[in-house]
C-alpha cells in the first residue's frame, strides 16, 4: 500500500504574518495554513524538506514557531518560545505569473465563477458545492475571507504502503486459494489503478496470448510532455501504439509498485500461473505523485500534487469507463494517517460524489498492524503509558481527551534524579490562540516544547492537543524516557506520530501501547472499500533457487502487519481482508534494468524474455497486494451486475465473507466482515444463494467444462464409491438438466435446453469433498 502524510505540527500554521488583513485560517486545513504562511513569509524553501513521513521515526525539518503563552507546565523553566512569523498577511487580489499553483478542494455556497475569476482561480472539477480548483498560492488567504467560501482543503505527502517490516517476499499467487469461478473474468468491466511505477510493456497487460493489448488509457501526472495536454498536470496517452511507445510512467525507472498491483488486479498471467483476478477486463491507469517521486517534481509545481489531484485521477478513470459504457472499480494502494483536525472532510465528500452505481473505489488498510501507536486511559484510572524512543531529534503525540487530562514525560537518571515534565491540556488551551511554546533543560540539554489545542472535529465536547518535544541532537541522548496520560477524571487517548512506543524494565507497568487505530486515509472514508491482508503462503523459491520465508500465518489468518481499526470517529475498518502475504505478480523490466542488485530483486521468482526485454515475476507482501485482489473480485461482481454501488458491495461482504478466526464476532476491526469470497458473492448477486440445493462453495475432485452446442461435461478426477448426482440450474433458480454418475464411473455429459441464459450453476452432490457448485459460461 502507498503513502503517509508529512508530519506538520499545527503550531507552525497559525501565527500571524506580515501586514494587511488576517486570513480565514479556520476555513483552511492545517497543511494548507502552513503553506500559505510560509509563502507569505517568502520561506517556502525546498518543498521536499517539509518533513518526513509519519511513523518513520526520522526527524522532520519543520522547525519551531508560535506565540509563547502562559506555560502552565509543571517542571519547566525559562519561557523561551522560538521565533516565528508575526504581524498580518498581505492579501493579493490577482495572481502573479510566477506564483506557485495549488490544487485544493473548495466548498462554496452560491456561484463560484465570479469568485474564482476575481482571485485568478481555475475550476478543475465540481461536484455539488465542492470544487477542485487551481489557486494561485498567494491568493488563498484572500479567497478564504469571502463569506461564500466555507472551507479550503489541501493535503499531500503519501507513500507506497508496502509491508516494510520484511523483505518483499512471495509464493504462489494468493488468489488461487479463492477458487475463482470460471464464468466471470472481468470481461466488459474497466479496472483502474492509481499508483506509481508502471511498466506499460509488460506482457501481463496483454491477453494470455500476448496478441491483444488491454490498457486503454494512462494519465501520467508527472509527464513532462505537457504541450497540448488537456490536463492540469502531466499528459494522457491512449491506445496501444501511443502507450507502448511511452513504455513506462515517468517514475518507472525507479519505481515498480504499480506494475505489481495492476498485475494482481488485472494481469493475464502471460505464460505463467500468476494470473490476476479480472484478467479479461479493460484497464485504465493513473500514475500519480507520492513522496517517492519528490525528486521528479519541480519545486514550482510542488503544490499542484495534493489529495485533490488524486481525486481528479479517480474521476479520470471513471470518465474513461463511462465513455466506453463499462462499470468500473479502482484499486488504490496509498494512504496517510487519520487526524482529529478534519483534514479530509472535503476529500471524503468528493469521493462520495465520485462513487455510486458502477463506480467503486477499493483502498488498502495500511501496514502499521505491528507498530504500537495508541494508548487509551479510561476514566477512573490515574495513568496509562509506555516508554518512548527515537534516534531522531523529536517525539510528538496527539492527545484526545474528555475531561481534565495531562501528558507526563519522565526522563530516567539515577533512582533519585528523574526529570519530569507535565503538560496539562488546559494549559495549552489557556495559552494565546491555544498555542504553547516553552523549554526546559534536561540533563544539560534544552528541550523545546510546542503544543497546539483544538476541538475534536468529530466530537465537539472533546479537546485535542498536538504536543512535540524537540532538542538539538538525538532524542535518545537524554536516556530512557516514558510518556503517560494522567488524570483519573478524564477519558483520554494518545496517538504516537514521531518516536516509537516501547517497553522497559525501568518500569514494566508502563506497557499500555496498542497496535490499533492505525488504518490509513482515504481507506477510512465511509464510501471506500477498505481491505486488510490475510495469509496463506509462508515461503517461496526465488529465481536463483533460494528458499525465502516470510511467515505471517496460513489458512486465511490476518497478517500481523495489516492495520487495525477503528477509525478516529469509531467506525469499524477494514471492511474485509484478502490475500496480501507472499503474492506474486508482474515487476517492471525498466526497474530491473536500472536496479539489478536491488534487495527486492532477490524476491523475483522468475526472469523471462519478451520482445527483446527481460521481465520479472516478483513476490511482495502488504495490504498493497490485498487491495487489487479484492478490487479484482469486485470487478467480477460488476460483470454480473454493473449497477452495484458501494452500499451494495458492503451488503455482499456482510452476507458472504468467510470468517477465518471463528473466535471473533464479525464485523470487527481486524477482518471487517471477513475474507472476501468471490464465488459466494457471485451466487449472492445472481440470486442463487437463495436456492437451498446450490452450494456456496466449489466442489473438489471434479472438473466441469463447457462444450460447443450448450453441452457440459462433468469428469470425476477422483472416482467415488457411491453415486454422484449432477443438477444444472438456470440463474432464475430452475433445475434445467440432471444426470447421475454411477459408482467408480468417470464422466457425465449433459445437453442443456435453449432457455436463453449464458451462465448456469452446476451442483455436484457426491461423497466427501465432492460436493459444491460451479458457475459455467456456456458455448
Amino acid at each position: 500500500m502507498k503513502r503517509a502524510i508529512f508530519f506538520i505540527m499545527i503550531f507552525l500554521l497559525l501565527p500571524h504574518a506580515a501586514s494587511g488583513q488576517r486570513a480565514g485560517w479556520g476555513k483552511m486545513s492545517p497543511w494548507l495554513r502552513r503553506v500559505v504562511m510560509e509563502a507569505a513569509a517568502g520561506n517556502l524553501g525546498n518543498p521536499g524538506n517539509t518533513g518526513n513521513p509519519r511513523n518513520t521515526g526520522n526527524p522532520g525539518n519543520t522547525g519551531n514557531s508560535g506565540n509563547s503563552g502562559n506555560s502552565g507546565i509543571s517542571g519547566l523553566s525559562g519561557l523561551s518560545g522560538l521565533s516565528g512569523l508575526s504581524g498580518k498577511m498581505p492579501l493579493p487580489k490577482a495572481a502573479s505569473p510566477s506564483q506557485p499553483e495549488l490544487t485544493a478542494f473548495v466548498r462554496i455556497e452560491g456561484n463560484a465563477d465570479s469568485l474564482f475569476a476575481a482571485h485568478g482561480c481555475r475550476e478543475l472539477l465540481r461536484k455539488g458545492d465542492i470544487y477542485i480548483a487551481s489557486i494561485p498560492l498567494g491568493c488563498v488567504a484572500a479567497l478564504s475571507l469571502d463569506k461564500s467560501v466555507r472551507r479550503i482543503e489541501a493535503r499531500r505527502g503519501t507513500r507506497a504502503l508496502m509491508d516494510i517490516s520484511a523483505q518483499r517476499l512471495g509464493a504462489e499467487k494468493a488468489w488461487q486459494g479463492l477458487a475463482l469461478p470460471q464464468a466471470y473474468t472481468g470481461r466488459g468491466v474497466m479496472t483502474g489503478v492509481m499508483d506509481i511505477g508502471f511498466d506499460l510493456t509488460h506482457p501481463n497487460f496483454y491477453d494470455p496470448t500476448a496478441s491483444n493489448y488491454r490498457i486503454r488509457s494512462l494519465w501520467d501526472q508527472l509527464s513532462l510532455d505537457t504541450i497540448g495536454s488537456r490536463h492540469y498536470v502531466g499528459q494522457s496517452y491512449h491506445g496501444r501504439e501511443a502507450l507502448l511507445r511511452y513504455a513506462h510512467s515517468r517514475d518507472g525507472l525507479d519505481q515498480t509498485h504499480g506494475t505489481h498491483t495492476l498485475g494482481s488486479l488485472a494481469g493475464s498471467g502471460y505464460d505463467s500461473p500468476y494470473r490476476g483476478i479480472a484478467w479479461e477486463s479493460d484497464i485504465c491507469i493513473v500514475a500519480n505523485a507520492t513522496t517517492e517521486d519528490i525528486a521528479l517534481i519541480d519545486t514550482a509545481d510542488y503544490y499542484k500534487y495534493t489529495y485533490a489531484t488524486d481525486a481528479l485521477g479517480f474521476q479520470y478513470i471513471f470518465d474513461t469507463a463511462d465513455s466506453l459504457g463499462m462499470p468500473c472499480v479502482v484499486s488504490f494502494s496509498e494512504g496517510s494517517d487519520e487526524d482529529y483536525y478534519g483534514y479530509d472532510q472535503l476529500y471524503y465528500a468528493m469521493l462520495d460524489s465520485l462513487t455510486g452505481p458502477g463506480h467503486i473505489i477499493v483502498s488498502s488498510a495500511g501496514n502499521e498492524g505491528q507498530v504500537p501507536t495508541y494508548i487509551h486511559k479510561p476514566q477512573g484510572e490515574e495513568s496509562r503509558g509506555s516508554f518512548v524512543w527515537t534516534s531522531a531529534d523529536r517525539v510528538s503525540f496527539t492527545i484526545n481527551a474528555l475531561g481534565p487530562a495531562s501528558m507526563r514525560m519522565v526522563f530516567y537518571g539515577s533512582s533519585a534524579a528523574n526529570d519530569t515534565i507535565v503538560v496539562p491540556l488546559s494549559s495549552v488551551f489557556d495559552a494565546a490562540d491555544s498555542l504553547l511554546a516553552d523549554s526546559v533543560v534536561i540533563k544539560g540539554k534544552t528541550v523545546y516544547i510546542n503544543a497546539v489545542g483544538y476541538t475534536n472535529s468529530y466530537y465537539p465536547d472533546q479537546r485535542v492537543a498536538d504536543i512535540q518535544l524537540r532538542l538539538l541532537g538525538r532524542f535518545d541522548s537524554l536516556g530512557e524516557a516514558s510518556v503517560e496520560l494522567i488524570g483519573s477524571d478524564a477519558d483520554a487517548e494518545l496517538y504516537r506520530y514521531q518516536g516509537y512506543l516501547v517497553t522497559s524494565q525501568r518500569n514494566p507497568l508502563l506497557a499500555d501501547a496498542e497496535c490499533t487505530h492505525n488504518v490509513n486515509s482515504p481507506s477510512t472514508a465511509p464510501c471506500v472499500i477498505c481491505v486488510g491482508a490475510n495469509s496463506y503462503r509462508t515461503s517461496f523459491i526465488n529465481y536463483e533457487g533460494e528458499e525465502r520465508t516470510y511467515d505471517m500465518g496460513t489458512d486465511g489468518m490476518r497478517g500481523a502487519y495489516s492495520s487495525v481499526g477503528p477509525t478516529r470517529d469509531g467506525r469499524i475498518k477494514p471492511d474485509c481482508v484478502a490475500p496480501g502475504t507472499n503474492v506474486i505478480s508482474s515487476y517492471s523490466s525498466y526497474y530491473l534494468e536500472q536496479h539489478p542488485q536491488a534487495s527486492d530483486i532477490r524476491s523475483d521468482v522468475a526472469h523471462f524474455p519478451f520482445q527483446g526485454r527481460t521481465y520479472a515475476w516478483n513476490a511482495n507482501s502488504g495490504t498493497s497486494m490485498s487491495s487489487p485482489i479484492a478490487a479484482g473480485i469486485i470487478a467480477l461482481w460488476l460483470q454480473a451486475n454493473p449497477e452495484l454501488s458501494p452500499a451494495d458491495i458492503f451488503g455482499i461482504l456482510e452476507r458472504t465473507s468467510r470468517h477465518p478466526d471463528a473466535s471473533l464476532a464479525y464485523p470487527n476491526n481486524q477482518y471487517g466482515y471477513g475474507e472476501i469470497d468471490a464465488y459466494a458473492g457471485l451466487l449472492d448477486i445472481l440470486g442463487l444463494s437463495r436456492i437451498e440445493s446450490v452450494s456456496k462453495h466449489q466442489p473438489q475432485g471434479v472438473a466441469i467444462k463447457p462444450l460447443q452446442g450448450r453441452r457440459i461435461i462433468v469428469e470425476m478426477l477422483e472416482r467415488q464409491p457411491s453415486p454422484t448426482a449432477i443438477t444444472v440450474y438456470s440463474l432464475a433458480g430452475n433445475a434445467i438438466a440432471s444426470c447421475r454418475i454411477a459408482p467408480y464411473a468417470t464422466t457425465c455429459e449433459l445437453q442443456l435446453p435453449a432457455y436463453g441464459g449464458e451462465v448456469v450453476a452446476v451442483q455436484v452432490d457426491g461423497g466427501g469433498q465432492c460436493r459444491g457448485s460451479q458457475l459455467v459460461r456456456l458455448r
